[in-house]
């Protein structure tokens, strides 16, 4: 299997990084937060919007403020979002024939609070010709999935008997 490790805290950081470097100012983890959840997007979103970015003049050290478009956001959270698509499309390159075509029919679930990112599910279905879903409370749902597979114990054990039959990477 393939994993990145890509959340919320990277994209946040890229959004600070792009008021650093394009508009000279210094924003905190939570106005980066906030930008993210406001203007943050995978696709191109039906209508743009702008929001205010409020910090820091590097070079005065007083407020300031500026605003800035869910395109220029996106853009600055370019990074992140396509080294997630770029994860999914190897998981799937690796993943055996019966599986794909199970995706193919079932489709890819987001979990985790990057399924919250807005466009995310259209811009992966796009990418990867598969129906994407944003799970059902994406913030609870692996765990939830855990909690019931744990107390459904013929679950478990096919669960078990698949990875053991796994073969070991090369």
């Amino acid at each position: 299997s393939t994993s990145t490790r890509i959340a919320g805290d990277e994209m946040d950081q890229e959004i600070a990084a792009y008021a650093r470097q394009v508009h000279n100012m210094l924003i905190g983890e939570r106005t980066a937060e906030e930008v993210k959840i406001e203007a943050g997007s995978a696709y191109p979103l039906e209508r743009e919007v702008t929001v205010e970015l409020r910090g820091r003049d590097l070079a005065t050290g007083l407020p300031k403020s500026v605003e800035v478009s869910s395109v220029e956001i996106r853009d600055a959270i370019s990074g992140s979002v396509n080294a997630i698509v770029d994860t999914v499309r190897q998981t799937i390159e690796t993943t055996p024939p019966e599986l794909v075509a199970d995706i193919m029919s079932r489709g890819i679930v987001l979990c985790g609070g990057g399924a919250l990112l807005q466009g995310l599910d259209r811009r992966l279905a796009q990418e990867t010709r598969f129906p994407v879903y944003v799970g059902e409370d994406p913030l609870t749902c692996v765990v939830r999935g855990a909690g019931e597979v744990l107390e459904e114990a013929e679950v478990l054990q096919k669960v078990q008997a698949r990875l053991n039959t796994r073969k070991p990477p090369h």
